[in-house]
């Protein structure tokens, strides 16, 4: 399997920066929705609600995929 400037596999390495990503997200929509809350723009509130929980269950899934993954040669640093 190809080995990234990491020395871990791209497969395992694309799935923690994609959990990463929407895990920061994440962090930053509880201030998107705050922000919508406070302006009285509940239809707004509630789309960053929906788009946090998608990327929560994106954070999961990479997650999942990552358990999965470390149970074989596939994950993990690169030996050479």
């Amino acid at each position: 399997m190809a080995t990234g400037e990491t020395g871990f596999d791209d497969v395992s390495y694309d799935l923690v920066s994609v959990q990463y990503h929407a895990l920061k997200a994440g962090h930053d929509y509880g201030q998107y929705v705050r922000d919508a809350d406070n302006a009285g723009r509940q239809d707004i509130a509630d789309f960053f609600r929906a788009v946090m929980e998608e990327d929560s269950a994106r954070a999961k899934q990479c997650h999942e995929f990552l358990r999965e993954l470390s149970g074989t040669s596939a994950s993990g640093p690169a030996v050479s």
